[in-house]
C-alpha cells in the first residue's frame, strides 16, 4: 500500500506488516531543550551547558522525555492515524544516544504485526517500531509499541447499536 492509497483514518484492516509511515523533520534548539527540561526533567545535563560538560554526556543533552514528546507530535502528523486514535496498550522504549542542540529529527514507523483480539471482537493490535533519527540517520529513540486499533466491524456494530 503506498502513501497515496492510505485513507485519512485507518481501521485494523488497513494495516499491513511492512507498511511504513514517516514524518518530520523538526530541529531542536538548545532553548527548547532547556525549557522542556526545566518543566519536566530538571537535571543539570539538560538545563545548563557549563554543568553538562562535567557529566556523563559531556555537553548539553536533551531529555529523553523531550525526544518522546517530539516523536509523539511527529507520529500524530505521520499518516499513522487509527480511526480510534493513537491508543497505546504497551511498549518498550530505548534512547541509544542523546539529542543535541541543533539536531534535526524525523521518524520512521514500521508495522511489525497486525492481529485481531481473541477476547474482544471488533478490535485488535498493531505492533509498530517507531524510530526517531537525527540528521546523521542515527537512532536517538526506538519505541516498539502495541496500539489498540478498532476494526471496521466495530464501527458498524456501534452504529447499529446506536440505532436500536
Amino acid at each position: 500500500m503506498s502513501a497515496t492509497d492510505i485513507p485519512h483514518t485507518l481501521d485494523l484492516e488497513d494495516f499491513e506488516v511492512g507498511q511504513t509511515f514517516t514524518a518530520g523533520p523538526v530541529t531542536v534548539s538548545a532553548e527548547a531543550m532547556k525549557a522542556f527540561a526545566r518543566d519536566f526533567d530538571p537535571q543539570p545535563f539538560h538545563t545548563d551547558e557549563d554543568t553538562a560538560k562535567g557529566t556523563f554526556f559531556g555537553s548539553l543533552a536533551g531529555s529523553g522525555w523531550h525526544t518522546a514528546a517530539l516523536t509523539m507530535r511527529m507520529l500524530v502528523d505521520s499518516g499513522l492515524s487509527p480511526a480510534s486514535g493513537l491508543i497505546g496498550a504497551s511498549g518498550e522504549l530505548a534512547w541509544p544516544r542523546p539529542v543535541r542542540p541543533g539536531d534535526t529529527l524525523r521518524i520512521v514507523v514500521e508495522v511489525l504485526e497486525v492481529r485481531a483480539s481473541q477476547s474482544r471482537p471488533g478490535q485488535g493490535f498493531v505492533k509498530a517500531r517507531i524510530t526517531t533519527l537525527n540528521q546523521k540517520d542515527e537512532p536517538v529513540q526506538i519505541f516498539t509499541c502495541n496500539l489498540l486499533v478498532f476494526s471496521r466491524d466495530h464501527k458498524l456494530s456501534k452504529a447499529a447499536r446506536a440505532q436500536v
